[in-house]
C-alpha cells in the first residue's frame, strides 16, 4: 500500500470518527437542552455555534417559517452581520429567492457556490456580497409530517462547493433544528392549550375510562363545585341523576363504545342544587395508547333556559290569568286540524267553546279596572278544574275565554260542560268587599261538522257566542248555518251602511205627536229610514249593526243636522215645528263622545251665525240605560243641553231599569210610556193601573207624559182619562215622509 494513500485513508477515517463523535456531542448537547425545556432561540443558537465550531470558516444561520407560511424570520445567526440579519428578516419565500427562500419554497436543498453569478441571487446579491458572503448552502428544516419549518444555511466568504461530509453535516443540523422546533412548538402548544383550557368560559373535565379525574379547569369547579375535595373520580350517572332517563341512557351507550355525545342534561352541584347543562363528551386514547379517556365540556345554561322559558311563556300565555293566550290557542287548533286532515281519520274531531263575560264593561266602568282584572283571574281559577288534561284553556281577548277540546265529544257532553261553566261563573263573587253576580255567554262549534277550516271554525264559535248574548246571555248556543247567514247579512249591511252614510242615502220619516185632549199635532218624532235595493231595511236590524260598528255616531249627527235644519227653516218662515230625535246609548259611551255631542250644537251655532236658536223646539229622546251608566258625566251633559233649552225625554219608559229615583235626580222633562204597556191595557185592570201610576208619578215630578203605540179607540179613551199629555200611534198617524208631514201641517193650519 502506498504511504500517501495510507495517510489519506487514515485521515478520512479520522474525519469520519471525529464527525461521529461531534454528532454524538451535538445530539447530547441539544437533547439535554430540549429535556431541560430551554427556549428555542437558545437551542438554535447553540446548534449554530456547534456547527460553526465543527466546520471552520462556516457562518451558519437558522431561519424560521412564519405562521402564514409565506415568509422567513430570523431564528439564530450569531456570526452573520446584524445589518444582513435585519435585511433578510421577513423575506418572502419563492423558488428563485436566494438559497433559503428557494429551499423553504421547494422543500429541497439549494446549493449556491457563487452568489455573484447564481440567478436566484441576482436581485439580492449586493446585500450578501457587501457582507463578504460569496457562497450559501441551504437545507430545508422539515418536520415529521413533511411540513417545512424553516431553513438551515451555511455561508462562506469564498466561492465553495460542499463535500459529502458537508452535505451530511448540513442535513444533520437541519434534523436537529427540526427536533428543537417541533419540541418547542409542542411545549408552546401544550402551554397555550393549558392556558386556554384554564380560561375556557365552560367547564372542562378530563377523566380516564375508570372515571379518575386527570384534569379539571377552574370554570368546572365554579359551575359544579370543587368535586375533587371529597373524591378524585367523576361519576356521570350520579352527577346527572336528575336528567331525563332517555338522555342518560343515550349518554352511557355512547360512552361505552367511545363515541362523542352531545345534549342537554341536568347537573348536580355540591350543595345539592341542580342546573341545566349543555354537555359534550369526546373520547380519545391516552398517550400510552392503552385506554380511552374522556373530555367533558359542560356549560351552565340555566339562565339561558330560564330566559327561554320566560320568552316562551310570554309569547304563549296571558300575563294576567297565566292561561294560554289567543296565539297559542289558535296554533293548537291549527296543529290538531292539520294532523286530522293529513291522516284522513274519520270519526275523530274536536270542539271549540268561546265564552264571554256578560256586561263586563259595566263591571269595569262602575267598579274599576282592578276589580275587573280580579274577576277575570277568579273566573280563570274557577273554570280551570273543569277541563280535561288534553284540552287547551285560554284567555283569547279582554273578557273572552276559549276552550279547545281534542277528540270527539258528544253534544250532550258539551251541553253538560256549558251548564257547569254557567253555574260556576254565576256563583256570587266577592271582590274588594263587593258582590259581583257574573254570567257567561258560550258559543260552541265542532270540527268537522261546522267547518274544516280553522279560521272559519273559530268564527262559527264566535257567532254562536254572540247569538247566546242576543238570546238573553248566561247561556250557550251551538253554531248552525243560520248564524252564518246572519253573519254574512251583518257584514253586507255594515258595508252598505258606510256607503249610505257617505252618499246621504238615508231618509227621514216623521210620526206626529198629538195633544191628548185636542188631538192637535204639537210635534213629531224623527225616524230614520234606509232604502236599499228597492226595500226599506228595518231599523231594528241596522241600528244594532251601526252601534256595534261605531257608525251610529256619524248617523246620529246626520239626523240631528237634518232636524235642526228643518226647525231653522220653519223658524225663518215665522212658523214653528217641534221635533224629537232619538239618541243611541253608544253616543254617550265615552267622555270623548260626550264632548263631541256637545260640540255638535256649538259648531251648528257657529255655522248658522246665529245667537238665539230656538233649541226649545228640539227634544232629545234617550233610554233609561243612559241614565244608569256614567252618572256624573251624563248628568252634566244633559244639564248643558237643557241650559240651551233642549228638552230631555226618556223613551220606552218601563222596559229598562224602571228606577224612579233617577227621574228626580236627573235633568229630565218628559217620559214616553212604552207601547207594550199601552197595548196591554185592554187585557186587564193591572195594566191600566200601571199606566195610571206612571202618569201620576210623572206629573208629581213635573214631567209631561207621552203614550206611545196608541192604536185603538179604547186605548185612546183610556190614556185621555188617565191625564196623559200627548199621544203617538197608528190610531192617528203612521210615520210618513217629510213632504207628507209638511202637507199634514199645512192642512192643520188651514183647518185651524
Amino acid at each position: 500500500m502506498d504511504s500517501g494513500q495510507t495517510f489519506a485513508s487514515q485521515s478520512a477515517n479520522y474525519d469520519v470518527l471525529t464527525t461521529c463523535a461531534s454528532n454524538n456531542d451535538r445530539y447530547s448537547q441539544i437533547l439535554t437542552m430540549l429535556l431541560a425545556g430551554s427556549p428555542l432561540r437558545e437551542i438554535l443558537h447553540s446548534l449554530v455555534l456547534s456547527i460553526e465550531a465543527q466546520k471552520i470558516g462556516t457562518r451558519a444561520s437558522v431561519l424560521l417559517m412564519s405562521n402564514d407560511k409565506k415568509r422567513l424570520l430570523t431564528g439564530a445567526a450569531p456570526s452573520l452581520p446584524e445589518q444582513y440579519n435585519q435585511a433578510i428578516n421577513g423575506i418572502e419565500i419563492g423558488p428563485i429567492v436566494g438559497s433559503c427562500g428557494a429551499a423553504a419554497a421547494t422543500g429541497e436543498r439549494v446549493i449556491v457556490e457563487d452568489i455573484a453569478t447564481h440567478p436566484n441571487w441576482a436581485p439580492y446579491k449586493e446585500l450578501p456580497l457587501k457582507a463578504g458572503l460569496k457562497a450559501c448552502w441551504s437545507e430545508p428544516i422539515i418536520d415529521s409530517t413533511g411540513n417545512v419549518l424553516g431553513t438551515f444555511a451555511m455561508y462562506y466568504d469564498t466561492q465553495k462547493s460542499p463535500s459529502a461530509l458537508d452535505l451530511e453535516l448540513i442535513q444533520e443540523a437541519a434534523r436537529l433544528a427540526s427536533l428543537a422546533i417541533e419540541r418547542s412548538q409542542g411545549l408552546h402548544l401544550q402551554t397555550l392549550t393549558s392556558k386556554i383550557f384554564s380560561k375556557l368560559p365552560m367547564g372542562l373535565l378530563i377523566v380516564n375510562e375508570n372515571n379518575t379525574i386527570l384534569f379539571i379547569n377552574p370554570e368546572f369547579k365554579s359551575i359544579c363545585g370543587d368535586i375533587t375535595v371529597d373524591s378524585e373520580s367523576f361519576e356521570p350517572k350520579r352527577f346527572f341523576e336528575h336528567s331525563q332517563q332517555e338522555n342518560i341512557t343515550s349518554l352511557m351507550k355512547n360512552l361505552a363504545i367511545g363515541k362523542t355525545w352531545q345534549g342537554e342534561l341536568t347537573g348536580r352541584k355540591r350543595n345539592g342544587k341542580t342546573f341545566d347543562a349543555e354537555v359534550t363528551v369526546t373520547s380519545f386514547r391516552d398517550y400510552h395508547g392503552e385506554q380511552n379517556c374522556f373530555s367533558w365540556l359542560i356549560a351552565d345554561i340555566s339562565e339561558h333556559k330560564d330566559a327561554s322559558k320566560l320568552i316562551h311563556f310570554q309569547a304563549n300565555n296571558d300575563a294576567l290569568t297565566r292561561l294560554a293566550n289567543r296565539r297559542y290557542f289558535v296554533e293548537k287548533i291549527y296543529d290538531y286540524v292539520w294532523q286530522q286532515e293529513r291522516s284522513k281519520q274519520t270519526g275523530i274531531g274536536c270542539s271549540i267553546l268561546l265564552m264571554d263575560i256578560d256586561n263586563f264593561k259595566f263591571i269595569n266602568d262602575s267598579l274599576g279596572h282592578e276589580c275587573g282584572d280580579r274577576l277575570l283571574i277568579e273566573v280563570a281559577k274557577r273554570l280551570a278544574p273543569l277541563f280535561p288534561e288534553m284540552c287547551t284553556f285560554a284567555r283569547t281577548a279582554g273578557d273572552e275565554f276559549g276552550v279547545f277540546l281534542q277528540g270527539k265529544v258528544s253534544a250532550n257532553e258539551l251541553i253538560e260542560l256549558a251548564k257547569q261553566i254557567n253555574q260556576i261563573v254565576s256563583n256570587v263573587s266577592w271582590l274588594n268587599s263587593k258582590t259581583i253576580q257574573a254570567s257567561m255567554s258560550i258559543g260552541i262549534a265542532r270540527y268537522p261538522e261546522d267547518s274544516t277550516e280553522v279560521d272559519a271554525l273559530i268564527n262559527c264559535a264566535n257567532q254562536a257566542m254572540h247569538d247566546a248574548k242576543v238570546k238573553g246571555r248566561n247561556g250557550y248556543q251551538f253554531f248552525d248555518q243560520s248564524m252564518q247567514k246572519n253573519a254574512e247579512r251583518t257584514a253586507f249591511l255594515n258595508m252598505e251602511l258606510n256607503k249610505a252614510l257617505s252618499h246621504d242615502a238615508f231618509e227621514l220619516y216623521f210620526q206626529p205627536i198629538l195633544a191628548a185632549n185636542s188631538t192637535h199635532i204639537d210635534s213629531a218624532e224623527v225616524l230614520l229610514r234606509w232604502p236599499l235595493n228597492g226595500e226599506f231595511i228595518s231599523p231594528e236590524e241596522f241600528i244594532p249593526i251601526a252601534e256595534q260598528s261605531g257608525l251610529i255616531v256619524s248617523i246620529g249627527k246626520w239626523i240631528r243636522q237634518q232636524a235642526l235644519d228643518l226647525i231653522y227653516n220653519y223658524w225663518q218662515q215665522g212658523r214653528t215645528i217641534s221635533l224629537s230625535v232619538n239618541v243611541s246609548t253608544s253616543e254617550f259611551i265615552t267622555a270623548d263622545l260626550q264632548q263631541q255631542f256637545i260640540s255638535f250644537f256649538e259648531d251648528y251655532l257657529v255655522e248658522k251665525s246665529i245667537d238665539n236658536f230656538p233649541f226649545h223646539l228640539l227634544t232629545i229622546e234617550i233610554t233609561e240605560s243612559v241614565l244608569m251608566e256614567q252618572h256624573e258625566n251624563v248628568e252634566q251633559l244633559l244639564s248643558r243641553l237643557r241650559n240651551w233649552g233642549i228638552k230631555i225625554s226618556v223613551d220606552d219608559f218601563g222596559t229598562g231599569y224602571s228606577s224612579l229615583s233617577y227621574l228626580a235626580n236627573f235633568p229630565v222633562d218628559q217620559i214616553k210610556i212604552d207601547k207594550s204597556f199601552i197595548q196591554k191595557i185592554e187585557q186587564g185592570a193591572r195594566h191600566k193601573a200601571l199606566v195610571e201610576a206612571i202618569t201620576t208619578m210623572s206629573h208629581a215630578l213635573d214631567l209631561s207624559v207621552t203614550a206611545e203605540g196608541v192604536e185603538t179607540k179604547a186605548q185612546l179613551e183610556f190614556v185621555q182619562l188617565s191625564q196623559v199629555d200627548a199621544i203617538q200611534g197608528y190610531y192617528f198617524h203612521k210615520p210618513m215622509p217629510q213632504n207628507a208631514f209638511a202637507d199634514l201641517l199645512e192642512q192643520q193650519a188651514y183647518l185651524s
